[in-house]
């Protein structure tokens, strides 16, 4: 999507984590952030943002907004996008809470926006929070929003239906239209913006609110030590397990020795560490634990059959040259750390070619028709009130 000028960024999730028992998984999220930074600044493309979209959970929403933007700049997000469905019908700044949730950000060291708004109940839509949305009260924190959504589906919050190749906008897409042409936003001009919030934001602690830890994410995507390990091994998951059963054996082989066998691939955030082959495909992450379960009994044949769902197999006679250092790192048993060769889609691991971890962008004031919109140089800006960020 690089190519396409008018594509502002990328989310590299929606909603994952949107309550206390599912936080753990913004460890992952932030991972893919981290990765997708790297990624694009690997390949040369032009800077282009990498940020979140969160749902509004009052019980996490303190916790997400100052997880992904603490940290290190190469792993934290490039913008903050914030779905929220509190103005309904003839509500107010006040009323709606978006007092509250700018007086929140008003120190956020990159930019936010609403990613999703436009509550549709009442309907038709009366969309009088964008007044609110691009005024006085808000632009100076907030960078705009995109309306939910375009196309009428069967939740009702399209702006447009489509029958036999015809568009047909609503009630909806006419008031949003309305109070769009009635915005004023007096932002400042990209010349002369200059950030004064630039300290990142605390990380938030693992307690019985939040599970992810800040300070260790998941290993980097590494397809040449997925490569390594499975050319490594002797007892590999058979060619006709399907997936739907995999979930079964490693329930089996990582009820052995409390776990032991399957540290390498280990992705629980609390307990820790994160197994070196925990970003592998899930049939790869099996036979490492398989693998290792069969050499701890000695390789006797049976213990690499799991009602034959497993398979002897002859380890590949030359491995890759970076094989060896990749995999010293990792470790026998999975655990180790693994920087050599960390970005997917770069060459051969661990060559010095390989390029940093992405570093944030600067942030400037970008104009889109006569709306201010102080997001990062993301090298176009689109028109009208859309933005689509995919």
């Amino acid at each position: 999507m690089a190519k396409y000028t008018n594509t502002l960024g990328f989310f590299a999730g929606n909603e994952v984590s949107n309550q206390k028992n599912n936080t753990y998984a913004s460890a992952f999220v932030k991972a893919a952030v981290r990765d997708t930074k790297a990624y694009i600044k690997t390949k040369d493309y032009r800077p282009i943002g990498v940020g979140y979209a969160t749902n509004d959970d009052a019980d996490i929403r303190e916790d997400l907004a100052n997880f992904f933007d603490c940290g290190k700049t190469e792993e934290s997000i490039d913008f903050w996008g914030y779905n929220i469905y509190s103005w309904c019908g003839e509500s107010s700044f006040t009323k709606s809470g978006f007092d509250v949730r700018t007086k929140e950000f008003k120190d956020y060291n990159v930019p936010v926006f609403f990613a999703e708004y436009g509550c549709n109940t009442p309907r038709p839509r009366l969309f009088t929070e964008v007044g609110a949305l691009y005024g006085d009260e808000m632009n100076d924190v907030w960078s705009g929003g995109i309306v939910y959504m375009y196309f009428e589906e069967e939740n009702k919050f399209g702006l447009a239906s489509i029958s036999g190749g015809k568009v047909t906008t609503n009630k909806d897409f006419d008031n949003l239209s309305k109070e769009i042409a009635k915005a004023t936003p007096t932002g400042v001009k990209a010349d002369s913006y200059k950030p004064t919030n630039t300290a990142a934001a605390t990380c938030p602690k693992v307690d019985s609110d939040w599970g992810a830890p800040s300070d260790t994410l998941p290993p980097s995507a590494n397809a040449d030590l997925c490569s390594c390990m499975m050319d490594s091994i002797s007892c590999a998951v058979a060619d006709d397990v399907s997936e739907d059963d995999l979930g079964s054996l490693f329930g089996t082989v990582c009820g052995y020795k409390e776990g032991k066998y399957c540290e390498g691939v280990n992705k629980n955030t609390t307990v820790g560490p994160y197994g070196a082959y925990g970003m592998c495909a899930p049939k790869e992450q099996l036979s490492f634990a398989l693998n290792a379960y069969y050499e701890a009994q000695n390789k006797a044949a049976k213990a690499c059959n799991f009602k034959s769902s497993a398979t002897i197999k002859q380890a590949a006679a030359t491995a890759a040259s970076n094989c060896e250092g990749l995999m010293a790192q990792a470790g026998t048993d999975g655990t180790g750390t693994v920087t050599a060769g960390a970005q997917a889609g770069t060459g051969s691991a661990g060559s010095s070619s390989s390029k940093a971890a992405a570093s944030g962008l600067s942030v400037s004031h970008v104009q889109v028709g006569s709306m201010g919109l102080g997001l990062y140089v993301l090298g176009a800006v689109a028109s009208g009130f859309a933005m689509i960020l995919l």
